[in-house]
């Protein structure tokens, strides 16, 4: 072969090895410590408080994240077909009981931002072949302009790639899910930290009117939290009560407009049907009726997490392939609408406002949307 031809064939491998270096995996848990506002009750990440920087690395906007409330929604009809074509004045939204003027609207055609929320701790591990071949499916699935991020996690969280629309950096950070893999996975799996750490990380920003997920993979049994069938479990003890709380995870994704799809891969708890699902959206799952049903806390929490933010439980078992249950969320991403207003009422009260989507006219739609949103107190 001619030198110069050798030359050029060096100089593209170069290039394209540069082209799709990966960024090196980021720890989003190494340098945080969690405090509470004593007067406002709200929870915040800042450096340790040995490090010479002590200011928040939370944004000041975050009141602004409310601004424009926004509400993604699927419509199924009673075949539970994805009911497309809907435009805006099909729709009614109501914030607390008052009916809200939609100022935005949109059919799935603006790009999408999700994160693939991936557990690696042991119990999930040995199945890493499959989730590799999953997270392909999913990403395959979805529009070209739709962003992807890659986080995993065990007793770590671990940010592999920051939102791109390259699928070949996609791929090789599927594939880099292996070198996730260090000592902290034999410690534990720190489920909702990830998940608060993985939305304080990548939508930080105030919500747009696209729409944002994340898609969590895990068996639901965090053991950071000391989460129980006690509901005081999931709360701060206290204004002076520093540790995240599930209640502290909530309020971030709801405040961020970012629904959760969660694939759980233990079986579904007989109880915990579709249709019972349904019947107790207006109240908490933490419930001595659910423990009764024989249902276990962990899946309670997953069912709780996504009632209160939106999105969906599936149970691999049921779909028989990881790949499978991956389409079916990516089906849905991409037959959502998007509903988005500025609150009547304002942003000078804080707390939980409830949130209820209608079809007019269509008494037989079955609609799946987030049960509220937070609304954080000043500083």
């Amino acid at each position: 072969m001619p030198g110069w031809i050798l030359a050029i064939l060096l100089v593209a491998s170069v290039s394209a090895a540069q082209r799709f270096q990966l960024p090196r995996a980021e720890r989003l848990d190494r340098h945080v410590e969690y405090r509470r506002n004593r007067t406002t009750g709200e929870l915040r990440t800042a450096p340790p408080s040995n490090t010479a920087e002590r200011r928040t690395t939370e944004p000041t906007r975050i009141r602004a994240q409310v601004s424009l409330v926004v509400v993604t929604t699927n419509v199924l009809a009673p075949d539970g077909t994805p009911m497309q074509g809907l435009q805006a004045h099909q729709f009614r939204v109501f914030e607390d009981g008052i009916e809200q003027t939609i100022e935005h609207f949109d059919a799935a055609s603006m790009p999408a931002r999700i994160v693939l929320l991936l557990d690696i701790s042991p119990s999930i591990y040995r199945e890493l072949r499959a989730v590799r071949q999953a997270a392909r499916a999913l990403v395959a699935r979805l529009a070209a302009h739709d962003e992807v991020a890659l986080v995993a996690f065990s007793a770590e969280t671990r940010l592999l790639l920051p939102f791109t629309t390259d699928r070949d950096q996609l791929e090789q950070a599927i594939d880099s899910l292996e070198l996730a893999k260090g000592p902290a996975a034999r410690r534990g799996s720190h489920i909702y930290e990830a998940a608060y750490l993985a939305a304080a990380a990548l939508f930080a920003d105030a919500p747009a009117s696209g729409r944002r997920a994340m898609v969590l993979l895990t068996d639901g049994q965090d053991n950071h939290l000391g989460l129980s069938w006690n509901p005081a479990s999931a709360a701060p003890r206290s204004p002076a009560h520093d540790h995240l709380t599930f209640e502290d995870v909530c309020r971030r994704l709801t405040g961020a407009g970012v629904e959760v799809q969660v694939i759980s891969v233990l079986p579904r708890p007989r109880a915990l049907t579709p249709e019972w699902l349904a019947a107790h959206r207006a109240s908490s799952l933490i419930s001595v009726e659910t423990r009764n049903a024989g249902i276990p806390h962990y899946t309670a929490y997953l069912a709780e997490l996504v009632r209160r933010v939106g999105g969906q439980l599936h149970f691999l078992a049921e779909a028989g392939a990881l790949a499978d249950v991956y389409r079916q969320i990516a089906d849905t991403l991409r037959t959502q609408y998007t509903l988005g207003y500025y609150p009547a009422a304002g942003l000078q009260k804080p707390g939980w406002r409830t949130l209820r989507v209608e079809v007019r006219d269509n008494p037989e739609a079955r609609l799946t949307h987030r049960a509220g949103y937070y609304v954080p107190a000043s500083p």
